[in-house]
């Protein structure tokens, strides 16, 4: 009979059974019993963030920099509605995290007791699932449940709720066997006659696309090895969704780069004209479609994901498949191979997205007196790409130059805030990849309003050693806001220029940081090379052009062929084709 123990043992007995190394947390009044049993045990590290949300964050970091789950640790009330933003954040992304909320005794849940929050109401619907404990007797097999559910399927994010009684009383704990959920029971290999189809169907297409996604680099390193395979044997070009990129070389042939908004023209139009979509492991958000009524017009559509509730949900597909697009693209390549198919003549269908990639769509205007963004992009990844960098970011202009010109040979190397957008991702994001990968190179690429979002954790980064390096393209506006401000609301900057910003140099120094500060293009590589020679964390202030718009865009409301690029402005002025679009 296995001996009686605290909610709070009980708990850490669960995730130590689970294999959990590291839990991202705060405390409070509501967790203490987890705290004091955090104390007495040497398994799991915990790391002290400054804010709840910054503990999500850094979880889904470590969970996307290493494929394993995220764990939070956070009090109750203000500690649970601080962290919401990142659970939502998880969901939309589609990462593995399990959040584990204190909550006030079963007794006073209702009474507007002191800290009292209805966690399990406030993240129903930006959860997986959620879990209110009311015994310690099911703490043990809720835990294991909701690893089960996070990690399996879509992943996402679960929460935990557990009234500080419960981790007070005491009960037997015996690690549960396989988990088998009576309702929970998501579907990974996919219906083998609808597989022969998509097969058959790839294989007769003149002018197909493999638009690939983040549930690619969910299914885990072999999926992305297996992406390239079909790739091979098919011929066909291959784009990205944003949170897909490195699941295929970007220095591959056959490589479009990133579509949608700020995708490339070739990307853009070679789904627009293609006949055959095989949409691998992403869910036609509205960033990648445009306009619904003209998007693909021409094209069939595959669908492949794990997500039922995927399937046809904005965009009608002829040949929809449930499974695990590891999986799915595995038993293409056999039934492929089995076929004996051959690479089609795709000659024609080349020779016309190498007419759209001479477009040459991500060119930007030089300067030899200012930095421009993605020079400053390109210089970066000019100078650590033969060191696999894990690159995290924060959201704005920055995010999309980084995008674009930061190119990505492998998985699991970029990780940003796609489904919300979420500024100030970028800076824990990057503690929870460092935590997960100590040896590795990781690098925030930011802007200077994104960043103050979460500045805090410069501290956490000093405190647990962690030799994380800021690279901050300061334009001293909220670019992406300024952008449409400009193109959208006749250059009417409500709110958009960042006044009284800090010294990020002397910010860094103040907590314990290296600091540099980049100002004209001559600093640019050396500024660079000073930051990465540096053992510990570093800040880079870079001043870069101002005023410098992020093309190609699409904007609100148009095609995903209607196409902004940087030869349509001129001197801060839109041609008239460009004007009819916003």
């Amino acid at each position: 009979m296995p001996k009686e123990q605290s909610g709070a043992n009980i708990l850490i007995e669960a995730l130590s059974d689970l294999g959990v190394e590291v839990i991202f947390g705060y405390p409070g009044g509501a967790v203490l019993p987890i705290y004091d049993a955090l104390f007495q045990q040497k398994r799991i590290r915990h790391i002290l963030v400054r804010h709840e949300q910054a503990a999500t964050h850094a979880a889904e970091g470590y969970a996307r920099a290493t494929g394993k789950p995220g764990v939070v640790l956070v009090t109750s009330g203000p500690g649970a509605t601080n962290a919401v933003t990142g659970i939502t954040d998880a969901l939309m992304d589609s990462i593995p995290m399990v959040v584990i909320t204190g909550q006030v005794a079963t007794h006073l849940i209702g009474s507007d007791a002191f800290q009292e929050a209805d966690t399990v109401g406030i993240t129903r619907h930006c959860t997986k699932h959620n879990y209110l404990v009311k015994s310690p007797e099911t703490l043990g097999n809720v835990i294991h449940e909701a690893f089960h559910i996070a990690t399996t399927g879509r992943p996402g994010p679960v929460v935990v709720d557990i009234p500080k009684d419960v981790q007070v009383a005491t009960a037997p704990y015996k690690k549960p066997g396989t988990i088998n959920h009576a309702s929970y029971r998501p579907q990974v290999k996919g219906d083998i006659k609808l597989i022969e189809a998509a097969v058959e169907m790839l294989a007769a297409a003149e002018r197909p696309i493999l638009y690939t996604g983040g549930g690619i680099i969910n299914s885990g390193p072999a999926a992305s090895q297996i992406l390239r395979e079909l790739a091979r044997i098919t011929g066909a070009p291959v784009t990205s969704t944003l949170m897909g990129l490195g699941a295929y070389p970007a220095s591959g042939d056959q490589w479009l780069g990133m579509l949608g908004m700020h995708g490339t023209y070739e990307a853009n139009w070679t789904m627009n004209q293609a006949d055959l979509i095989v949409c691998l492991g992403a869910r036609f958000d509205d960033r990648v479609t445009g306009r619904l009524d003209a998007f693909a017009p021409k094209a069939k559509k595959i669908h492949i994901d794990i997500d039922r509730s995927s399937m046809n949900k904005t965009v009608r597909v002829d040949l929809p498949i449930v499974g695990d697009v590891g999986h799915v693209m595995e038993d293409m390549v056999k039934v492929w191979k089995a076929r004996q198919h051959t690479k089609a003549d795709l000659s024609a269908w080349w020779k016309q997205i190498d007419e759209w990639r001479a477009k040459k769509s991500l060119s930007y205007p030089p300067s030899t007196t200012e930095i421009m963004p993605q020079a400053a992009v390109q210089a970066l990844w000019n100078a650590t790409h033969k060191k696999n960098p894990i690159i995290t970011t924060e959201v704005g202009q920055h995010q999309m130059w980084a995008a674009q010109h930061f190119h990505f040979e492998s998985p699991n190397k970029w990780l940003t805030s796609g489904g919300l957008g979420t500024m100030g991702y970028g800076l824990p994001a990057a503690i929870g990849a460092q935590l997960g990968n100590p040896n590795a190179l990781v690098i925030d690429i930011a802007g200077e309003a994104s960043i103050q979002m979460n500045i805090q954790e410069l501290a956490t980064a000093t405190q647990y050693r962690l030799p994380v390096k800021i690279f901050i393209l300061n334009n001293e506006y909220m670019g992406m806001v300024r952008q449409w401000q400009e193109l959208t609301y006749s250059s009417r900057y409500s709110e958009s220029y960042s006044d009284a910003l800090p010294d990020f140099v002397k910010l860094g120094e103040a907590y314990g940081w290296k600091g540099i500060r980049i100002e004209t293009p001559d600093q640019l590589e050396s500024g660079i090379a000073e930051m990465l020679a540096y053992d510990g964390p570093v800040i880079v202030d870079c001043l870069v052009a101002k005023v410098a718009n992020c093309f190609p865009m699409i904007p609100s409301g148009a095609s995903h062929v209607e196409m902004i690029l940087a030869d349509d402005q001129v001197s801060g002025e839109l041609d008239d084709e460009a004007k009819a679009l916003v």
